[in-house]
């Protein structure tokens, strides 16, 4: 069984993505720049790297053995673990880290640090979710089953409270991916023909995920027990902490990007097809925020430039903020939605409002009352 493809409409203005991806291409060719990793970038791999591993070196060496020492480290190390996750892995599964796959298998090996499988997320992150962004059926990141993120699902009582328990989902979505995840994906993608179309057997990518989950948790929470002087609940509050922060820094960056307010959501027709053309459907569907903050940029791998990413995932987040006034005035050009918020505040709250919306039924009635 292979998954069907969504249909997009070559016919829908066709002239925008060609002229967007010329001047991006003159950009590059003008410049010299490398479309990969810089020197920018490469320091910002050292920088994340050392965020987690020096405060795990410095408790497994015994340089920190309090309790509230420990409990900075494993603090730390969720900030490194989601800077790995933002800033070095994303580029390295897209293959943009650099021109060698090598390199990008090396780099996106790192996942590995917060639990996951790099094949699964690849195919929910490259294949379903940047193909088919917001439509119902085929984009993931918008069904999460117990949370309601699209006004195309049915909506249920309990979503009436999501806005109260969305952050505890999120600060729990990589021990999710630690514990059950993966294994989940695993047998649905097997099922869809979507292993094999990335080359693997079902028996082979299952003893991946278990041997790197094993290490993973050797490394992380079964050697702290041995050497630290704590109790070994303490290393698993610890641990949990760190798996929290990360998680939700994680699905905090990423949500604001497609779940807010401006942004459309799809359900393809009969003929599995949707009426924009591809590029169009990504500007529809996709947000920017705090364009105009380079440190928090520069923190969160360049994914507030959410557009620019999506229209080029195959070029390094360093050029993203470079290639935004590209995007913006070809757009203008063209009459195309460039949806952005000042400020990462701004589109948080853009994301709350519309899953309170969503959950309360308030969004149905306000798009009814429009129609």
């Amino acid at each position: 069984m292979s998954i069907p493809v969504v249909k997009f409409n070559a016919k829908d203005q066709p002239d925008f993505f060609k002229e967007v991806n010329a001047r991006v291409n003159a950009y590059f060719k003008e410049t010299g720049k490398s479309r990969h990793a810089n020197f920018n970038m490469k320091f910002k791999t050292f920088f994340m790297l050392a965020l987690f591993f020096a405060p795990l070196t410095l408790m497994l060496t015994g340089v920190v053995t309090s309790l509230w020492g420990t409990i900075g480290m494993w603090s730390l190390m969720g900030l490194g673990m989601s800077g790995i996750g933002l800033s070095i892995m994303h580029d390295a599964n897209h293959g943009s880290y650099s021109k060698s796959q090598f390199w990008n298998k090396v780099w996106g090996f790192t996942l590995n640090f917060g639990g996951g499988f790099p094949m699964n997320w690849k195919i929910q992150h490259n294949v379903l979710h940047h193909s088919f962004t917001n439509i119902e059926g085929w984009d993931e990141d918008i069904e999460k089953g117990v949370m309601r993120f699209s006004p195309t699902q049915k909506r249920r009582k309990i979503f009436k409270y999501q806005i109260f328990y969305a952050p505890i989902l999120y600060g729990l979505l990589t021990t999710y991916w630690l514990v059950a995840k993966d294994y989940e994906q695993l047998v649905r993608y097997n099922k869809k023909g979507l292993l094999e179309a990335q080359g693997l057997t079902f028996r082979s990518a299952l003893l991946q995920i278990i041997f790197h989950k094993l290490w993973y948790i050797g490394l992380i929470v079964v050697l702290p027990i041995l050497l630290l002087p704590l109790l070994w609940w303490q290393v698993i509050l610890g641990f949990l902490l760190m798996q929290f922060i990360s998680g939700l820094i994680l699905a905090l960056i990423f949500q604001p990007a497609h779940v807010i307010e401006q942004t459309d959501f799809y359900v393809p027709d009969e003929n599995i097809s949707v009426e924009n053309s591809w590029a169009i459907h990504q500007m529809k569907t996709t947000s920017n925020f705090a364009n105009g903050s380079y440190i928090f940029s520069w923190l969160i791998g360049g994914l507030n430039y959410q557009i620019e990413h999506h229209l080029f995932p195959n070029v390094c987040h360093v050029h993203y903020r470079n290639l935004a006034p590209i995007v913006k005035e070809v757009a203008e050009k063209y009459h195309v939605p460039y949806y952005h918020h000042k400020t990462f505040f701004g589109a948080l709250r853009s994301h709350f409002r519309m899953l309170n919306d969503l959950g309360t039924g308030k969004y149905d009635k306000m798009r009814k009352k429009a129609a």
